[in-house]
């Protein structure tokens, strides 16, 4: 069916570009010259399929490459949507809940996703080339670190031992310098930090910091505290917000953190994460207890905070 171009269409066309300072006559010429769109140029996909480049000749590195590189695909569209709800102007219990519901599917196929590294690669091939990866680590995803800063408040992602010297009115750069991470990232003979985290704070340590205070009132729990009272009983959001809290931190870490015990205790002796991180003090969620949403949580349930006990 032919489709007339109506004056109301070329209007709103004129309209659009007039808000702006634009000739909305040039810019229609300029579609007399554009070429159709199809679908490898818009999704990028020579682009795309170019960005795995191996280090070692052992085939199945190419699927821990990819893995990750998906992983952080995942980890963009998370920020995007979070980034939805902490910037809303007027917030409503069912745009925060859809929201949440989209991000909660995300880390879903996050943790559902680990058969891939568990089950996708040889061990004996794994335990070669990741010899080629030392220092880098997964422990160096900044996304990830964003994920965190921009879903609780900080004082929620500070290490236990700290937390008692830290408020709202600490500097921020004190404040992560006692991040439970920077603990993973430390000689604990001599408390230096690593390669690892030195390496990844030249890259990410500004940013993290401008993140974190933006972020400080506009995080997820924040924006849900935001809400009236009677919002934040809402049966619905409340579900979203435990479901997205035990997802993140206990179903994702914990596919995790068995995924890489397979690898890493393959041998039958003590290894060490590429990085050189304690990975199990620093995966397991009954020692980082890292929850995002505590005041959501009874006291029993944070008693039992990544053990078996504990049902969502």
């Amino acid at each position: 069916m032919k489709q007339e171009i109506s004056p109301d269409l070329l209007n709103k066309i004129e309209e659009k570009y007039k808000a702006i300072g634009q000739n909305a006559a040039v810019h229609l010429e300029g579609l007399v010259y554009a070429k159709p769109i199809n679908y490898w140029d818009y999704i990028q996909t020579d682009v795309l399929l170019n960005l795995q480049v191996q280090r070692t000749t052992l085939p199945d590195e190419m699927v821990f490459i990819m893995y990750h590189q998906i992983n952080e695909l995942l980890f963009k569209m998370i920020l995007w949507e979070i980034n939805q709800v902490s910037h809303c102007e007027h917030l409503t219990t069912a745009y925060f809940t859809e929201k949440l519901s989209r991000i909660s599917r995300y880390f879903d196929m996050l943790a559902n996703s680990f058969s891939i590294m568990a089950e996708g690669m040889e061990v004996e091939q794994y335990m070669k080339f990741r010899n080629n990866l030392t220092p880098a680590s997964g422990f160096q995803s900044a996304q990830y670190r964003q994920v965190e800063f921009c879903s609780t408040d900080l004082i929620n992602l500070i290490d236990y031992r700290f937390r008692a010297t830290i408020d709202r009115n600490t500097p921020y750069e004190h404040a992560y310098n006692h991040l439970y991470w920077q603990a993973a990232g430390k000689n604990h003979e001599t408390g230096e930090k690593t390669t690892l985290i030195q390496i990844f704070e030249k890259r990410y340590k500004d940013e993290f910091i401008r993140t974190m205070e933006e972020y400080n009132t506009k995080n997820l729990w924040a924006r849900f505290r935001q809400l009236p009272e009677k919002d934040q009983k809402n049966p619905d959001l409340v579900h979203a917000m435990r479901h997205y809290d035990y997802t993140v931190n206990i179903t994702w870490v914990m596919a995790h953190f068995h995924a890489a015990k397979k690898y890493l205790e393959s041998s039958g002796e003590p290894a060490e994460a590429t990085g050189g991180s304690e990975w199990k003090k620093y995966m397991l969620p009954q020692y980082q207890r890292r929850i995002f949403f505590p005041e959501l949580w009874t006291e029993e349930e944070l008693k039992n905070w990544g053990t078996e006990a504990l049902k969502p």
